[in-house]
């Protein structure tokens, strides 16, 4: 995708087994061109992804993200799907460090869920429940789930951000997936949006691993 003079490698994040759906997100690989907040912000606006990441230093694993509307210190899909793009072993978001391994099928990064934004977690009685809600209302960012299995783990989820910018439902979301898994304090493999998966695992310190598959879209 060619904006103005940007290209966009785009990717999916956090797909199915089969290859499909994921979260759209936009990698600019070149920070440069965007060098200030004000033009990052408006190329994440018009781009329209849940979010946009720009690569400020490709060998330290420098990175900034943005949603259409705001910048974010940490987000998990972006840095799952950068990692994977560019093949890094390490990140580095405002948050802070964050590690990165491939085993082939997926990518993983390790994270603490301090460092992921505020989302209010609404556990829900069934998955099915979970399926038929409609989108909410802008002010709260709702994180809905429901057990499917329990006793393996598998989580039924799907993510309202509640900004009005134009993402009415996140397709999956990897800061909400740490809250979560912090919360339960187990690894899940979660469902999410039309089919997305994810999957974490708490590690030693308070940090949690986050992991899933990702696929090249284009430019």
């Amino acid at each position: 995708m060619n904006t103005a003079r940007d290209v966009v490698d785009v990717l999916a994040v956090f797909c199915a087994a089969d290859g499909r759906h994921g979260n759209l997100l936009g990698v600019v690989r070149d920070g440069r061109l965007r060098p200030d907040e004000s033009s990052r912000q408006a190329l994440a606006k018009q781009l329209g992804f849940s979010e946009t990441v720009f690569v400020d230093d490709p060998d330290r694993g420098d990175v900034d993200i943005y949603t259409p509307g705001t910048r974010l210190p940490f987000a998990g899909h972006p840095l799952v799907g950068v990692a994977w793009l560019l093949d890094l072993e390490v990140v580095n978001p405002p948050a802070g460090e964050v590690w990165v391994r491939q085993d082939g099928e997926f990518t993983w990064i390790t994270a603490r869920p301090e460092w992921a934004p505020p989302r209010t977690l609404r556990q829900y009685a069934s998955a099915t429940e979970v399926e038929a809600l409609d989108v909410p209302p802008p002010g709260e960012w709702v994180y809905a789930w429901a057990w499917e299995d329990e006793a393996g783990g598998r989580v039924r989820a799907r993510a309202f951000p509640g900004r009005g910018d134009g993402i009415d439902e996140d397709e999956a979301t990897g800061a909400a997936a740490l809250l979560l898994t912090a919360r339960l304090n187990r690894a899940l493999n979660i469902t999410q949006g039309r089919g997305s998966q994810l999957l974490t695992a708490p590690g030693p310190d308070g940090i949690i691993e986050l992991g899933g598959r990702v696929r090249e879209i284009g430019r």
